[in-house]
């Protein structure tokens, strides 16, 4: 599993853009972590899967609510990843209003989420591999802070636990 002091795998993310502007296609994107990570802060915060009811409900939320707090904390951008494709996470993008606040990025393949070793298997329940919950905080491409759930709970990756950290 990644830990602190980790720089975040070389993979690629993919995002869907509704609006066509600065080098952003309609449509999906690739996102390559390591270039766009480079020095910036970022936030962080992955989850089993988009329009999920804990994910929806509490874990977007709280971070789209918070986006204003994050940038006078220094943070640059606030990601939210989930194994799902582009076209799902451009949709739930929507649905959560996340507008520019909130990064919405596809994991599809759990290319990322396998390369940081935080995954939930979630085949049991007809999801198949998922990401585990958690956020951390990215500086330059590292790990400077990581709070991983355990199954089933939403304790520590939440936008105030993430915050109170940026703005440590």
């Amino acid at each position: 599993m990644i830990q602190i002091g980790d720089t975040l795998p070389a993979t690629t993310l993919m995002e869907y853009s509704e609006v066509e502007g600065e080098g952003c296609s309609i449509g999906p994107n690739a996102v390559d972590v390591a270039k766009e990570t480079a020095g910036k802060t970022i936030a962080l915060f992955a989850l089993p899967g988009a329009f999920t009811p804990t994910c929806s409900v509490k874990h977007v939320p709280g971070y789209v609510e918070n986006a204003e707090a994050f940038k006078a904390a220094g943070v640059d951008e606030i990601w939210c990843v989930s194994v799902n494709d582009a076209f799902v996470m451009g949709a739930w993008a929507r649905e959560q209003k996340t507008g520019t606040k909130v990064r919405m990025l596809g994991d599809g393949s759990a290319a990322f989420a396998s390369a940081t070793g935080l995954t939930l298997d979630l085949t049991a329940r007809g999801m198949g591999l998922r990401s585990n919950r958690y956020s951390m905080l990215v500086k330059d491409g590292k790990v400077v802070a990581l709070n991983v759930e355990e199954v089933g709970k939403f304790e520590v990756s939440d936008a105030a636990t993430l915050l109170a950290q940026a703005k440590a």
